[in-house]
């Protein structure tokens, strides 16, 4: 096999794990790690994966032959510099909680776009989901509202019941 094939073969080994990658995610959250040592990317890999999230490094024309074969949208103009990928299994607002800590302590990780659902989303969209309370914060304020809710109605019933004198019709 000469050296020319192998290339190419690699190359596109790359894009279709790439694609698996994006397939199977929700969600891309594309970053910019200029400056990040390696120590610092392998804390940022742990809390990703801690979240569900995976970080992956790859050259950003392969990331672009892996969106265009997925569908999804052109973000090429993103695409320049030192850019990690951020994929996951579940919550986008997670991993993006993750990486605006991490940019706030560094100062070094910023956001460059991502694509949710299809959609692409700017680096202050993805900025407040990361602001955003988690999911179980948001989970339980409902649930408080709808028990509250209820209770209100319940207390309204009691007392048109006390006010009544409780008799039975």
């Amino acid at each position: 096999m000469s050296t020319e094939k192998k290339v190419n073969a690699d190359k596109e080994t790359i894009i279709a794990q790439l694609l698996e990658k994006v397939n199977g995610s929700p969600f891309l959250i594309v970053i910019d790690y200029t400056g990040v040592t390696v120590p610092e990317f392998t804390a940022l890999r742990a809390s990703l994966a801690a979240g569900g999230a995976s970080c992956t490094v790859a050259k950003n024309s392969y990331m672009v032959k892996a969106l265009t074969q997925a569908g999804l949208p052109d973000i090429s103009a993103s695409l320049k510099g030192q850019t990690a990928y951020v994929t996951g299994q579940s919550d986008i607002c997670a991993a993006a909680k993750v990486i605006n800590t991490f940019a706030n302590a560094s100062k070094k990780a910023a956001f460059k776009t991502g694509i949710l659902d299809g959609a692409e989303l700017s680096p202050d969209k993805l900025r407040a989901l990361g602001n955003l309370p988690s999911r179980e914060v948001l989970l339980a304020t409902l649930l408080g509202t709808i028990n509250g809710a209820g209770a209100a109605l319940a207390r309204v019933i009691k007392a048109h019941v006390d006010k009544e004198g409780g008799s039975e019709q």
